[in-house]
């Protein structure tokens, strides 16, 4: 049996995720053990009294930068440091696959689609790092994370809302998530759809307030349907 994907999440705000987490497909998956998301308060790692993990920045400007130093030791601690032997077990043998996929969230970041979120959905193990404020110290890009991920050209106010999209697309990828095997892979933009968006759907009742369901749908002509389906990807 293959063991649950793990999902890491450092945030400032855990509580955001009692919703998304707690409730339809994404807690079946969490309490049918086939996905497995931990939430760490970044304030663990902070300095001081106050456990700070921002300062002003060089230079300089508005707004406050999160630390180097802060994150790093959360990052290392949650998944290891870059000496560590990363092994899982898998189908009875050892792997080395169980190495963390370190993701920032931010706009400068590579945009998220559905081929990316299929190649992350392989992954074992991924941390998602939410920043706050201006952003964090540019040295955790550089040396600590494997991908900055951006979910679209505007600006949220951290990287919470991200995170949660990114564990939401993901785990949709995961076999047995979803109720029909099929479901994920005929998904809008997936590659079966050649990455076009899905064909549109009806439902009883046939006509309503003057506008029918198309008639190809309602005959039971399978091939016609799968044709008639072909033509609306858009």
């Amino acid at each position: 049996m293959l063991s649950a994907m793990r999902i890491d999440v450092l945030t400032l705000f855990p509580a955001m995720f009692k919703g998304p987490l707690t409730e339809s497909i994404l807690a079946r998956a969490i309490d049918r053990k086939l996905l497995n998301v931990k939430l760490h308060d970044l304030r663990k790692w902070g300095l001081g009294k106050y456990k700070q993990v921002d300062d002003s920045p060089y230079g300089g400007g508005a707004g406050m930068v999160m630390r180097a130093d802060v994150l790093v030791k959360a990052l290392e601690e949650v998944g290891g440091s870059p000496a560590t032997k990363w092994r899982i077990r898998r189908r009875g043998h050892e792997s080395d696959r169980g190495k963390p996929y370190r993701i920032y969230f931010s706009p400068s970041g590579k945009k998220l689609t559905q081929s990316r979120v299929e190649r992350l959905a392989r992954k074992d193990h991924l941390i998602l790092l939410c920043g706050r404020y201006e952003g964090v110290d540019q040295r955790v890009i550089d040396g600590w994370m494997d991908d900055e991920i951006s979910i679209g050209d505007y600006v949220l106010t951290g990287g919470e809302l991200p995170a949660m999209v990114l564990i939401d697309v993901v785990a949709r990828q995961i076999p047995g998530v979803l109720g029909k095997g099929e479901s994920a892979s005929e998904d809008s933009f997936s590659k079966s759809f050649k990455r076009k968006k899905e064909y549109p759907h009806y439902t009883r009742p046939e006509e309503f307030r003057g506008m029918r369901a198309p008639d190809v749908l309602l005959g039971g002509h399978h091939k016609k349907i799968e044709e008639w389906r072909k033509k609306q990807l858009r």
